[in-house]
């Protein structure tokens, strides 16, 4: 054999021993373990940021109790009706209030006090921020649901009438839609009724009372 072949043959084995060298598995491992901690930091983080960075919060011009509006006035027709056309108040305006109110404040809290001096006394409406606000080209018929239907405000606003505050309105920055709309949870999972407004919510409702998820000209005009 000449001194060239057995050059070759030696390189040849040198390789061999370096593919099976323990410290090269070793190294693979480490980079397999530091690719998977790299990747579950940046999911986390991006799973808790992602929302903050999405969703802006905007407080409420001022506090509203909706727990003693029910104990005063005994339900919630008597802020939010029905109107004679079929169409839905929606939050009251500032003459529905004053019907209770006047320009003097009649307890002792520091936003009634505040809705009494800036809005009463101004006759200014109150810019409220809607949680359950739809797109506009959404129509939701609440005559439809409450007369028709026999549905209760609970299944989709949730147990509000039991509030005691208002909790910041959040929006979307994209589409400035309110997260009410699309849910608290990321994943888009509702353990309620009243978690989230999505049309696939609807239709899936629609479904189970009525044997059909409706059409689109239903709710879309």
């Amino acid at each position: 054999m000449s001194e060239i072949e057995n050059k070759a043959g030696s390189m040849d084995g040198a390789g061999d021993g370096a593919a099976g060298d323990p410290q090269d598995d070793k190294g693979l491992g480490l980079g397999v373990i530091f690719f998977l901690v790299a990747f579950l930091i940046c999911f986390l983080s991006g799973w808790l940021l992602f929302p903050k960075l999405l969703y802006s919060k905007k407080e409420q011009p001022f506090n509203f109790n909706h727990e003693l509006h029910v104990d005063e006035t005994g339900d919630c027709e008597t802020c939010h009706f029905l109107r004679e056309d079929g169409t839905f108040s929606g939050i009251p305006n500032l003459e529905t209030c004053m019907e209770c109110h006047t320009e003097e404040a009649m307890g002792e809290t520091e936003d009634e006090t505040v809705f009494a001096e800036e809005y009463v006394a101004k006759e200014k409406e109150v810019p409220w921020y809607v949680y359950s606000k739809q797109p506009d080209c959404v129509f939701f018929s609440h005559a439809a649901h409450i007369n028709a239907g026999g549905m209760e405000c609970v299944t989709c606003h949730g147990h509000i009438g039991e509030s005691t505050f208002s909790r910041p309105y959040e929006e979307n920055r994209l589409t400035g839609y309110s997260r009410d709309i699309w849910g608290k949870n990321i994943w888009g999972i509702k353990k309620n009724s009243w978690d989230r407004m999505k049309m696939d919510d609807c239709a899936e409702c629609h479904k189970e009372e009525t044997g059909h998820q409706g059409y689109c000209f239903q709710c879309h005009k």
